[in-house]
């Protein structure tokens, strides 16, 4: 693990982002971007397609440079540190094409020869580990097992940063599985993940943070649990008849979407902890319930539902 300090002696962050704009033509870019992501922590960072993470990322890795503002990578500027900056991440892009007649394992020794020494060796244990196999050409491969190749490929020098975009597509639920585990993992060891995605329930299991992306600015920056207790997640409830009078009032939290079939069947939006709801709901007729996993657009529905205008994304002259 590489522990950077600045001058005075004072550790810094992994990433700090102060103000990182790229602006495109007709409007669309990420705006006064401004957040800090700690050594030793998994930070989500979360947005529908389209909201600017993949530019995030390539301004974080130097790929793109800022119209203004900057970002650091372990003190080091992104930009005019580029090289130095690279050496010290793991990077998964969300559109990496791959030398398609090498087999994987061709492409891991490739690779090896610009990392530090024993890289190719992990590199292998890892791919056993998701149950890869190396050699096969990356032509013949699946989507989920090219994700994987891709995975390898970034964590086998133990770089102390890790910046992933979108780590699980294409992987089956059990591999999603053993790929946040390793993430975790990899977090126990003191190394940081810039973990961006769209799927709140991904980040939800691993994150210590995450910020939210809208637009190319920043909604929030929170500890996941203030996520999961602001969020609101929609419930369905069918009863095997109506219940008498208003049988959800004075619930927190909890208000009345929709009633339909002639009240047997009841549509409910529910915020936070639903503790207070399912006691009430032990009390009712209920054949069934349908009680899905929320998705972004409520979090991103609570922060910008009193959004200023004038913090909206800007028009750019062409």
């Amino acid at each position: 693990m590489i522990e950077e300090r600045s001058n005075k002696g004072e550790r810094v962050p992994a990433i700090e982002a102060r103000a990182l704009t790229r602006r495109y033509r007709g409007g669309h870019g990420v705006f006064e971007l401004g957040f800090q992501v700690e050594e030793g922590e998994i930070f989500g960072f979360l947005g529908p397609n389209g909201a600017g993470k993949t530019t995030t990322i390539r301004l974080l890795m130097g790929m793109l440079r800022p119209t203004s503002g900057g970002a650091r990578i372990f003190g080091l500027d992104t930009w005019t540190q580029s090289p130095a900056v690279k050496a010290r991440i793991g990077f998964v892009p969300g559109d990496l094409h791959l030398y398609e007649r090498m087999t994987g394992d061709d492409l891991l020794h490739f690779l090896a020869g610009y990392r530090a020494h024993g890289s190719l060796d992990r590199g292998r244990r890892l791919a056993k580990h998701l149950d890869l196999d190396l050699h096969r050409r990356v032509q013949h491969l699946s989507k989920g097992n090219r994700q994987k190749l891709i995975l390898v490929q970034a964590l086998m020098h133990e770089p102390p940063l890790l910046v992933l975009d979108e780590p699980t597509s294409g992987l089956d639920p059990l591999v999603q599985a053993a790929v946040l585990d390793l993430l975790v993992e990899q977090r126990s060891r003191g190394r940081t993940v810039f973990l961006s995605s769209h799927l709140m329930q991904e980040v939800e299991k691993v994150a210590d943070r995450a910020a939210v992306l809208r637009d190319g600015r920043l909604a929030a920056v929170e500890h996941v649990d203030r996520l999961r207790a602001v969020r609101e997640r929609r419930m369905e409830v069918v009863l095997d008849r109506p219940p008498g009078g208003d049988a959800f009032a004075g619930l927190g939290g909890v208000r009345v979407l929709a009633v339909r079939d002639s009240g047997s069947r009841v549509e409910l939006a529910v915020r936070g902890a639903p503790h207070e709801l399912l006691q009430r709901l032990a009390a009712l007729p209920v054949n069934d319930l349908v009680y899905p996993p929320a998705d972004l657009e409520s979090v991103f529905l609570h922060y910008y539902r009193d959004a200023d205008p004038a913090t909206r994304r800007e028009e750019v002259p062409a």
